[in-house]
């Protein structure tokens, strides 16, 4: 596949493409619940052993759920200071039939590499060349960014992903073929800064640019170049003598194929900047053994030490969390995929990854002096099954269910204050709605739908679906302000968002009510009731664009040159340009966008089916009936579009169960906000679902 093509399947809404997304974002898990693992340990252990550890990598793999995933993979397995078994599967090469070698298959270890700069901070905070209190900019010097809060970004927060910081993951140009070009941390530090838009300290957002800045730190507080930092101090102390952060030499030479989804080959690809702390290492199955071994031996191998013990103890412990078993992040690692009833161990600690093509998860028992890496060339959920599989073979006590001790129901009065809707903090378009149904709480997304939350501790439900855990996280006031779940993302909070205030043209009673005052909630549209809203006015075809994309977490384009004449000096020329290069917008029969005319339903719909269709495709809703008018062209834009519905409630199916989308009428606001609120709460999966099982009963 080529990379300029990859760049354009950038995440929309919240289908499973964002679980690709981006590239240092450990990857969505994914969201077949009746496919979680079972809570219920084996009865007994098995011992850790190298014969123990074959057959279950043997088992493991000959899986056709876990076969259908890969393409090669490495896993390395250490305790008491030894490799218990390291072993490659299938192909770092599928073409040339290449298979696994531990030993020489290097792989982008992706977010694994944060592990290793939090690494090189506390190694020179042991030196007292960082001091972890201090606002970073005591070590970069002064960076020009807004921070409202009248309290700095400390290097903690940095390694602790508690900045503050606006979201500021890679961008898609950063995945590039431009060998050539070099580009320092710093000056891709300044160029992209985000501002602080939350209190340093606060809420857990994991982050991308944080580990960036921190890489930077090192940098200046070293007086060395990253890349030659880590390998005089931790790659060469180690003997880790195939690893590094630059693609050249035996590690561009010996590097794993990668391949999308599909199984597709991806093109060899670089990134920007050219040293990339948070997710640019590469590296081999027995060179993380290395690490794992060090530190898990309190810093040391025989005479080499890249960490004192108390750094290694200071690293392992959990530095926020919402409840006990809801941990969030340490210095360099964070909370182990939640098991059924047990929730994330706060006894093991773990660092995920994914970059185009590569996935990768390091999880260490430090108490069972075990490390486990796993790491593999095709874009997957492979991480998912392999960890409760293991920790249920090898250590079921961290799989068991949680024992909690007595808590205070919730009133149905207590019950209100947790309703609302919440916005995932790095990926918005990522909305839980959390409402009380018959004197119970309940939780709905876009992904799995409507289910309830059974209380189970103070702030702490399980999931009736997943049987996971939900925590929720309240200010000094008592006020809701944070969950952190188990499906959406469970690396971040989701923030809760005020209540929508309604215009004076849209108060509670109006019919569209409910979508207008959660776009004002998740503060896409102003939340002030003295505003007019004109529910009936037009929408235009540039701000039907800007509003779709903003909401999606997509950016405008920083394109110069525009595709159409008539947005030069547009203030939506941005959007609308992203929008062409997303394949949403082709234009019109005139060569121009026509910006400021009133968009019609079917056009709009139109545009939405062009970003969804590759993964909907037009078979599914062949059998969605359609009454009224609407023109060739758009017609299974309108299918999709009712199948899903895309539509607010002036839009009735008749006795035949045929729907006039009043294609070639103008979209109004308020048609337009439904859509927007369908798109952040029907569960689409699900719909499909259900359309193939129908059609599956009519053909037979």
């Amino acid at each position: 596949m080529n990379v300029s093509k990859l760049r354009k399947r950038l995440p929309f809404w919240t289908r499973p493409l964002l679980a690709a997304a981006l590239m240092l974002s450990p990857m969505l898990p994914a969201v077949q619940a009746s496919a979680a693992p079972s809570a219920t340990a084996p009865e007994q252990a098995k011992p850790l052993t190298q014969e123990n550890a074959a057959a279950f990598l043997k088992q493991f793999f000959s899986l056709d759920e876990v076969k259908a995933q890969l393409a090669g993979a490495v896993v390395i397995v250490v305790k008491d200071g030894k490799t218990v078994i390291e072993e490659g599967f299938g192909y770092a090469d599928k073409t040339k039939k290449t298979a696994v070698d531990p030993d020489d298959t290097v792989f982008r270890m992706a977010s694994v590499s944060k592990t290793f700069t939090a690494v090189a901070a506390m190694q020179l905070a042991e030196q007292g060349k960082i001091d972890l209190k201090a606002d970073f900019q005591t070590y970069t010097g002064p960076i020009d960014f807004d921070n409202p809060f009248g309290v700095p970004v400390t290097v903690e927060q940095l390694l602790t992903h508690t900045t503050g910081f606006r979201i500021q993951d890679p961008l898609p140009e950063d995945i590039n073929d431009n060998f050539q070009a070099k580009v320092s941390i710093e000056d891709y530090v300044l160029q992209h800064m985000p501002p602080v838009v939350r209190e340093p300290g606060t809420s857990y957002m994991y982050d991308n640019f944080a580990s960036m800045l921190l890489g930077l730190v090192v940098e200046k507080a070293s007086g060395m170049p990253y890349e030659d930092y880590m390998e005089k101090h931790v790659f060469d102390v180690l003997n880790m003598d195939k690893s590094g952060f630059l693609l050249e030499g035996d590690l561009k030479e010996d590097l794993a194929t990668a391949y999308d989804a599909a199984g597709e080959p991806i093109d060899l690809y670089t990134v920007t900047p050219t040293v990339m702390p948070q997710g640019g290492m590469l590296s081999t199955g027995e060179d993380i053994g290395k690490f794992m071994t060090a530190f898990l031996n309190g810093g040391a191998v025989g005479n080499s030490r890249i960490l004192s013990a108390n750094t290694v103890d200071a690293m392992e412990e959990y530095r926020s969390s919402i409840h006990p078993l809801l941990p969030d992040t340490t210095y360099g690692f964070e909370a182990p995929i939640q098991l059924p009833e047990a929730g994330s161990s706060s006894k093991i600690i773990t660092k995920a990854g994914d970059l185009v093509g590569f996935s990768t998860y390091m999880f260490l028992i430090p108490e069972q002096n075990t490390g486990v890496f796993i790491g593999y060339n095709q874009q997957s959920v492979l991480r998912e099954l392999f960890y409760p599989a293991f920790i249920q073979t090898f250590f079921p006590q961290y799989a068991a269910p949680a024992k909690l001790d007595a808590f205070q129901p919730l009133s149905a009065e207590a019950m209100d204050a947790f309703t609302g809707y919440y916005a995932d903090l790095r990926l918005k378009s990522l909305v839980s709605t959390v409402s009380v149904n018959e004197g119970a709480l309940h939780i709905s997304d876009a992904l799995l739908g409507n289910r309830q939350l059974r209380q189970v501790d103070d702030n702490l439900f399980i999931d009736e679906l997943t049987r996971k855990f939900t925590g929720f996280a309240q200010d000094s006031s008592g006020q809701i302000t944070y969950f952190k779940e188990p499906y959406l993302n469970p690396y971040g909070y989701g923030q809760k968002g005020p209540e929508g205030a309604g215009y004076a043209d849209v108060t509670p009673g109006h019919p569209y009510a409910t979508p207008v005052m959660m776009l004002q909630s998740l503060g896409y549209l102003p939340n002030d009731a003295s505003l007019y809203f004109q529910p009936e006015a037009g929408i235009t075809r540039a701000e039907y664009v800007r509003l779709m994309l903003e909401s999606s977490g997509v950016k405008e384009s920083k394109t110069e040159k525009l595709a159409f004449p008539d947005l030069q000096g547009h203030p939506a020329a941005g959007y609308v340009q992203m929008a062409v290069e997303l394949g949403m917008v082709q234009g019109t029969q005139g060569g121009e966008f026509q910006p400021d005319r009133v968009i019609s339903r079917q056009e709009a719909a139109v545009m939405l089916w062009r970003l969804l269709s590759p993964q909907y495709p037009d078979e599914l809703f062949r059998d969605v009936k359609l009454a009224g008018k609407t023109d060739k062209w758009a017609v299974p834009a309108v299918k999709m579009s009712v199948a899903f519905g895309l539509y607010g409630p002036d839009i009735q199916a008749d006795a035949d169960g045929a729907v006039d989308f009043k294609s070639r009428e103008a979209l109004s606001k308020k048609e337009n906000a439904a859509i927007l609120y369908a798109l952040f709460t029907h569960p689409m999966d699900q719909i499909v679902a259900g359309l193939t099982e129908k059609s599956k009963g009519a053909g037979n």
